[in-house]
């Protein structure tokens, strides 16, 4: 049971387009710590819902706590880390290097001023170290490989010291070995540097073992404590609204 403080605190969150619902009395919490991955077939409301929560879209009812507060009075946005969809894949010739990739992590931080001075250094080696991406910083972002223009993505949200970080489909373009070691990463992030993660992903069968909980998403929501457990084919049926079949190898989900 955990005795920890609220993240997200949710409670029957809906939202209409072109009225149609999108999300449907959604509603879930998230505490400190929390290793949480966000699942759903494409459309079901994955990405909606996370933009709902960093107030990017506006839910059309319900309530929302962030870190204790109502939505509409927070503003410690510095305290979220936020990798958006697609975000590595940058044109070849975007005119940045890596170091000014991840200083864009400090607008927020930095009161959305376009200022920066030697104060700042430690927080930008720091995240570039977390993410081994320290050796490319005088590099062009568009001269690099699909996993370190990711791990510079994820330096850039790390950067303000957040106490979340929401990703969303960070693996898009990136090679099946770089996934694995960002797999690696994340936990090392969620366990060593307590921050609370939640990701979005289509990886099913290899994050069973390492997070804390699955919230199944496709308008309406299902959350599992257990997902070693939960990951069903029934639950998936229900989500993805087909008939799914489960496959185990070496003792784990594929």
């Amino acid at each position: 049971m955990k005795f920890s403080s609220s993240v997200f605190e949710v409670k029957n969150l809906c939202l209409l387009r072109n009225k149609q619902d999108v999300l449907k009395n959604v509603s879930f919490t998230i505490f400190k710590g929390d290793y949480i991955a966000l699942i759903g077939p494409n459309g079901g409301g994955k990405s909606t819902l996370v933009k709902t929560l960093l107030k990017l879209i506006s839910a059309t009812s319900g309530t929302i706590k962030i870190l204790g507060q109502n939505q509409s009075k927070f503003n410690a946005w510095d305290k979220i880390g936020y990798v958006p969809q697609r975000a590595s894949l940058l044109d070849d010739n975007f005119p940045a290097s890596v170091l000014d990739v991840v200083k864009m992590g400090l607008i927020v931080k930095n009161k959305h001023k376009l200022f920066f001075n030697s104060s700042f250094n430690h927080l930008l080696d720091d995240a570039m170290k977390k993410m081994n991406v320290l050796h490319l910083k005088d590099r062009q972002i568009g001269e690099l490989s699909g996993g370190q223009r990711q791990r510079v993505m994820i330096a850039r949200a790390l950067v303000s010291k957040p106490e979340v970080l929401i990703l969303d489909e960070p693996n898009t373009g990136v090679d099946a070995k770089h996934q694995k070691d960002f797999y690696v990463l994340l936990k090392k992030l969620n366990k060593d540097e307590k921050i609370t993660i939640i990701f979005i992903t289509h990886d099913i069968g290899v994050i069973a073992d390492d997070i804390d909980g699955v919230m199944f998403i496709n308008s309406t929501l299902r959350v599992s404590k257990t997902p070693t457990k939960d990951l069903s084919c029934n639950i998936f049926s229900k989500v993805y609204g087909f008939d799914a079949h489960m496959l185990t190898h070496r003792g784990k989900h594929v």
